[in-house]
């Protein structure tokens, strides 16, 4: 018998209608579909009439669970592994099924689409041919090094961060890195989609009159970067 295919499908990070045709019919193709949350999977879904068999796998029942998604595939079916927004292993699970995928000599393939670094840096202005992407850093062990790490690193740097930790995400860089321009963006691709430009000491005195909700990108711009405008 002949093995399935494991599609790795980039998803919508806010905007429904940011999804490739290519991810729709791969989407509608695949015998079933790996994902964070049903919940949310299923918004999408609903949106582009699909139905399908969902496995919910994440970082508690994964050991259990990807075995026999494995063995699916490898008796001949076909699956996707979504996350619940953007292009799934990007701070977000997947890496351990499409190991032992690979392990297991079953073909991987990508989808690209959409992915909220990438966005964010493609409209920041800044100089971004080489940057250091950090995802989402140390909640508390680790990250006081890290930032201080980080105060020595020249490139852009690009971080996620929940609406939970950005007013100490800024505070802690106007410790480490007072100097350099900072780029927040909230809600990319959505309704209330914004961006804040400044040292973090600038962007924590006009804090209390925004909105912190939702999710955020944060770029650090290179070192002695100005902006000239």
């Amino acid at each position: 018998m002949e093995k399935g295919k494991l599609s790795v499908v980039a998803t919508p990070i806010g905007n429904l209608d940011d999804i490739t045709l290519r991810a729709i019919n791969t989407l509608k193709d695949v015998d079933f579909i790996i994902c964070e949350d049903t919940r949310v999977t299923n918004i999408l879904l609903k949106r582009y009439e699909i139905k399908k068999e969902l496995f919910f796998v994440n970082a508690q029942n994964e050991s259990r669970i990807i075995p026999s998604i494995i063995s699916r595939i490898e008796n001949g079916c076909s699956a996707a592994l979504v996350s619940d927004a953007g292009t799934p292993c990007i701070s977000d699970p997947g890496t351990r099924l499409i190991n032992l995928a690979i392990k297991n000599e079953i073909e991987v393939i990508g989808i690209p689409g959409a992915n909220a670094a990438i966005l964010a840096l493609s409209i920041s202005g800044l100089p971004v041919d080489s940057f250091l992407f950090e995802g989402f850093i140390p909640q508390k062990k680790g990250r006081q090094k890290k930032l201080k790490e980080l105060s020595q690193e020249s490139k852009c740097i690009v971080f996620y961060e929940s609406v939970y930790r950005i007013k100490k995400l800024l505070e802690e860089l106007n410790e480490y890195i007072p100097e350099r321009i900072i780029i927040v963006f909230r809600e990319l691709t959505k309704k209330f989609e914004e961006s804040w430009r400044g040292t973090a000491k600038q962007l924590l005195e006009t804090l209390d009159k925004k909105i912190i909700k939702g999710e955020f990108v944060v770029i650090i711009a290179p070192q002695n970067w100005k902006e000239n405008f």
